[in-house]
């Protein structure tokens, strides 16, 4: 059986290439701003569970036995939706983390390890721009730009906001491609200071265009 409740989980499971174990990797990677968030192993019965319940069913090496993963920790994984490769050897799993953590150390992330020191994953670059802005909240500086914005509050960002709209505008009436994306860049980073400024998530923001899709 490889039929799904919704297409984003068709997978056929029986096509899959596993290994001489009967295994695949799967990568589970954020729904919302890509983060990688683990790697682990599935079978064709995990798969199988995984795409029946649309929560993340794993296959442990080491115990030989199916895990339900977040089913001692309520850290759940609620699939949004399944790939598999050229090759049909490894799995793309799309998740909706609950409790925004799925490393057994309690990370949000397996991949938190640079050179033995802990750092936060990369994510899509409005995010990691964001988590810059947020740094530069958290730690200000005489010198930053996005520290001067912050602390002239509403009257400079909204205005910079509202500069930054004219100079769309303008680019898109020129038909100037790259004015275009250089414009739209610098309104995007603006309205991100703005988000900052009232403590909005930009993951907030993601979940309301998921929404809407």
């Amino acid at each position: 059986m490889s039929s799904s409740k919704t297409s984003n989980l068709a997978v056929p499971v029986e096509k899959i290439r596993y290994n001489e174990k009967g295994l695949v990797p799967a990568i589970a990677q954020d729904h919302l701003d890509g983060t990688v968030l683990m790697m682990a192993w599935m079978n064709q019965e995990s798969l199988q569970k995984t795409i029946e319940t649309e929560e993340t069913w794993y296959r442990s090496r080491s115990r030989q036995e199916l895990w339900h993963m977040g089913a001692t920790s309520g850290h759940i994984q609620k699939v949004r939706s399944l790939r598999y490769d050229c090759d049909s050897d490894a799995l793309l799993i799309t998740i909706e983390q609950i409790g925004d953590v799925a490393c057994h150390k309690g990370e949000r992330s397996c991949f938190h390890q640079v050179d033995g020191a802990k750092k936060v994953p990369p994510a899509d670059t409005l995010s990691e721009v964001y988590r810059v802005i947020r740094d530069r909240q958290a730690n200000p500086s005489e010198t930053s730009y996005t520290c001067q914005l912050l602390a002239g509050g509403d009257n400079i960002i909204l205005k910079k906001i509202g500069e930054e709209s004219a100079e769309v505008v303008m680019a898109c009436k020129d038909d100037d491609s790259n004015a275009i994306a250089s414009e739209v860049a610098d309104l995007f980073y603006h309205t991100l200071v703005a988000l900052a400024h009232h403590n909005v998530d930009i993951r907030d923001v993601y979940r309301h265009l998921q929404s809407r899709r």
